[in-house]
Parts: structure tokens; sequence; C-alpha cells
């Protein structure tokens, strides 16, 4: 036996799981009159702030949740929100961060599939939580209200108002950790390429790493962090920044809408020092740019990820102030898997190769143990070219725990040993990786995921529909949005419109899910019957480019 191993067992005094619980009590600790929280007229110290998390946690162990059981938010990024980062992981639950821009169909399906014990919906959301709840056919889960005076809602959609709640909560109540770093923190939701959302687990273990390492993504060290919320908060667990910023104890400035206005009023009143978003956010901060604008004295440092901006995008957030790091990942990973690295050396190419440099996904982060980019079928590395394709995989402690109640989708994605990320990249010479194309259907619009599979069976539905495929054609604003490719039936070849089609999706879809463009073509298909869909893109891309600006 190994020496080393002998009479040096784990104790309590040596050994504790992991978890991001523990950046809120050192903030609360170290730092109790440092502003945590801001959102318009309101601001939280970290003691103040630390307190409500726990009155949250005491509020939903004294209703009975405990261990195991989910609670579900839809909610904008305000304070209830971030509260609800440490005070439902507090009370044993494990968080579901709903995103608020899906459809009560959709909605109902989280609620139902993750058996929610508990829905607090922010009052802006009220008419498709109530919506959903019904379709979920749920009498029995507890919904709380959160209530915002910027929102004026007519009835309550539960029994309870959220600052009631919390208020009305034991104080003599214990909080509970994990009894394991590998237990359950988060579930969130996304789309994949089939129709209902795949439930991704996120562990204690995970969300406490990540958090550390966006920390270093961000280069929170050296100063206190003013972090502003322009990325969703049911986004990947807003990528681990909440637990990050308690780890720091930095500040957050909450933000209901990532309007430019507002987001240039909250950078200058707050001296906002970061924040994290998709490209689209950069488009509507260089259009907004209100008059008088001044520059920061220092850049605000900006981690982008999504489609890679384009350069003039790049040229122009850097002339309005912003620092621009382009990092890559998926939900799968909690959020962040790489980044683009600066290096000294760039600043010898001149400033366009530059800005290329800075577009790429880059280099595995600290935390990510391994990433390579490899041939699916033998799994050897493509050489360091810039041209050979592969697919993007990673392996370590960032990654999920699996799917919820989906053994066979877990075991395709992990399989071999390696978690696959279904996109297709490059690997340059200095080892930065690009994606150049995505095996998998999936459109990314304004950083939200976009299943094809699920807007082509809303346009099947449509009368006269014979066949229908939807890809993803590029967009200025959004990155790329959807676009539908639509055989109708003889009899309704001069009868259906595009606005036809368009109105129906946007009856039975979420908005940002509906297509922007209709192309109305019979389909080629293989021999065997399947669509080439990465000939599709291209040929949709052509039709579209040629019509001018979407409608």
């Amino acid at each position: 036996m190994n020496m080393y191993n002998v009479d040096l067992d784990k104790c309590e005094a040596n050994y504790q799981p992991l978890t991001p619980i523990q950046f809120l009590h050192r903030s609360a600790d170290v730092f109790p009159e440092r502003t945590a929280v801001i959102y318009r007229d309101r601001k939280y110290t970290w003691s103040e702030y630390s307190e409500r998390c726990h009155k949250l946690a005491r509020a939903l162990i004294a209703t009975g949740i405990g261990r195991g059981d989910t609670v579900s938010i839809m909610a904008a990024n305000i304070p209830a929100m971030a509260e609800a980062a440490f005070g439902v992981p507090m009370s044993g639950a494990v968080l579901n961060c709903i995103n608020i821009r899906l459809d009560a169909a959709s909605v109902a399906f989280i609620l139902k599939h993750s058996e929610a014990k508990v829905f607090f919906v922010d009052q802006q959301f009220a008419s498709v939580a109530k919506a959903a709840i019904a379709q979920a056919g749920l009498e029995d889960v507890r919904v709380i209200d959160i209530a915002d005076p910027l929102i004026q809602c007519p009835e309550m959609v539960g029994d309870i108002e959220y600052e009631d709640y919390i208020a009305a909560a034991p104080g003599d109540i214990a909080i509970v950790y994990p009894e394991d770093e590998w237990d359950a923190i988060a579930l969130n939701y996304t789309s994949g390429t089939t129709g209902d959302p795949k439930g991704v687990v996120y562990h204690h273990r995970g969300a406490y790493l990540n958090a550390l390492g966006q920390v270093i993504n961000a280069n929170f060290l050296g100063k206190v962090p003013v972090y502003l919320w322009t990325l969703p908060l049911f986004h990947c667990n807003g990528w681990c920044f909440a637990w990050a910023v308690a780890a720091i104890g930095g500040t957050n400035v909450c933000l209901r809408k990532a309007a430019a206005e507002d987001i240039f009023e909250a950078i200058a009143a707050h001296q906002v020092t970061h924040f994290c978003c998709a490209p689209t956010i950069l488009d509507f901060m260089i259009a907004g740019k209100p008059d008088g604008w001044k520059n920061p004295a220092e850049p605000v440092k900006v981690l982008c990820a999504g489609a890679s901006p384009p350069v003039a995008t790049l040229k122009k957030s850097m002339a309005i102030g912003l620092d621009v790091v382009h990092v890559y990942g998926m939900t799968e990973q909690h959020g962040v898997a790489t980044i683009c690295e600066p290096q000294a050396s760039w600043a010898e190419l001149d400033p366009e190769q530059q800005i290329r440099q800075i577009g790429r996904q880059g280099v595995r982060s600290v935390v990510t143990d391994q990433m390579a980019v490899c041939s699916p079928d033998t799994y050897e590395e493509v050489p360091r070219d810039g041209s050979t394709i592969g697919e993007v995989m990673i392996r370590g402690n960032i990654a999920m725990k699996g799917y919820l109640k989906n053994p066979k989708a877990t075991q395709a994605a992990f399989r071999n040993g390696w978690y696959h990320t279904g996109d297709l990249a490059v690997v340059h010479e200095d080892g930065y990786i690009e994606i150049k194309d995505r095996s998998k259907d999936l459109i990314i619009s304004g950083g939200e995921n976009i299943s094809s599979i699920e807007v082509e069976d809303v346009l099947y539905a449509y009368p006269g529909v014979v066949g229908a495929a939807v890809v993803a054609v590029p967009d200025e604003k959004w990155g790329e949005v959807p676009c539908a490719v639509v055989e109708l039936s003889p009899a309704h070849q001069a009868v259906v419109t595009e606005q036809d089609i368009i109105e129906h999706c946007r009856a039975h879809l979420a908005g940002f899910k509906t297509p922007k463009h209709v192309i109305f073509e019979p389909l080629i298909r293989t021999a065997t019957g399947k669509l080439q869909k990465f000939k599709l893109r291209t040929h949709a891309t052509d039709v579209v480019s040629s019509r001018g600006k979407p409608r």
C-alpha cells in the first residue's frame, strides 16, 4: 500500500464538499458594508443580501422544500433572481431558472418535466406563467409573485408576494449544505436539436470551479468589480457569474431590460467595470450610443459569446470604450469552456489582424481540463493548420452531471469519455480554435437556442405545407435568425404568402423562434430522403441576401 494513503484519511477538518454557498458567507463576513446589489433605487450590502438569501432559503424549507426538490423561477435580472442563486441551493433544492422568452407550452413542459414544487413568477411574465401552469396541470405547485413598481399587473398568479414570503420565514431553521459536491445545484433547459428541451443538471463542484474560473476569465482581481447584468441570469445561471461576483465581493448591478439606453446609463451611474453578452448587445450599444457619450477612464471588460462578432463590430465596440474578449461554451459546461486569451505578440500585428485574432473561440479556460478538436470517428486530433475541420470535444470537472431523465442523451453526449459539443472547428498554428460550423441544426439567435425541428413541426401544421426545413441565415442584428424553406401543395402555391406563414408561426411559437424569412420552393432530398441542411443553409443565405433587409 502507498504510504501516502495510510492514516491520511478524509475528515471534517480537511475535506468539505465544494459549493459556491461558501462565497456568499465569506463576502458577508469580510465585506459586510460593501454594496452587493443595486437595482434602480434599491441597494443591498453584502450583509443585507446574505440575510435576504438566508430568508429565502428558510421560507422554502418552511414550505416543505428539501433535498432534491426543484424550485423554478421565471424572472428578469432583478434582485429576487440574484437571491435565488443562493437561497434555493441553501434550502437543499435545485434551482431551475426558466427562459423568460419562452411561450406557455415550453414553460409548461419544463415545469412538468422538472416536477417543480415552487414557482417564483416575475409579474412581467404573469400571463405566460398562468397559462403554463394550467397547461402543465400542476394544481399543487406553490406560486409566489415577484412584484415590481415598474410592472403593472392587475392580478396575482399565486397567493403571496415575494417580499411577504421571505419576511414570514422562520428565524430558527438551519440552512442546508450539500452532502456531496456532486449533488445537483441547478437545472437548465436547452432546446438542443429536438422540440422538447433537455434538462441540464449542474453540480455544486462545477458551479464552484467555474465561478472561480470566471473570476480569472473576467480579470476580476485587483479591484472591486462592478458587474452589470446584461446577460440573462436564466442563461446557464448567468455563466456562473452570480457566484463569481460573490467570490470576489463585487457589486451586482441588476437590469430588467438590456436596452442600449439602460446599459449606457448604468455604466455612467455606477462605474460599471464588467459585463457579459451575446454580440447582439454590442450592436445595440453601437447603434444606441447617446449623444455626448464619454468613454469611461478604463474600458469596460466584456466577455462576449455566441457567433463571432464581425470585425466591424469589434472595432466600433473599442471606439465606445469596451474591451471585448471572446469566449465559447455551452449549457452542458456550466457556461464558458474556452477564452480567446490575448497574447503580447498580437500587438505586432496590424489592427485588422489583431481584431481577427480576438474573434476566435480561443483556448481552454483555466478550469477546463481538456479540450480537443478531433475526428468524431477516430478521435484523432486534427492538425494545427487552420483548415482541417473536426468536432470540439471537452472533458473535465465543469461538465454537467447529465440530462435529467434522459440517460440515452446523456450517454450519447459523454460517449468514449468526452463531451461531444457537436460544433465543428479548426485549430490554428498557435493552438487557438475557431468554430466553422455546427454539426447540429441548432440556430443561435441573439444568444438564444432555437430548435429547427420545433419550428418545422409548427410549419407542417399549416394547411398546404407538404415540406418544411428551417435553417439559420446571417442577420446583422441577431447574429443569425431562422429562415423557413417551405414546399406547398399545387393548390396552395398561389394562395399562401410569406406573411401568412410568419403569422402562423408567431401564434404558436415564442417571438424569437418565429422565422424572419420564408422561401417557397421544393425541398431537394437525397436518395434516402434526407435533407442536406448544410447545402440548404448556403442556398437560403444567398436567397435572403439577394432580397435585402428582412421585413
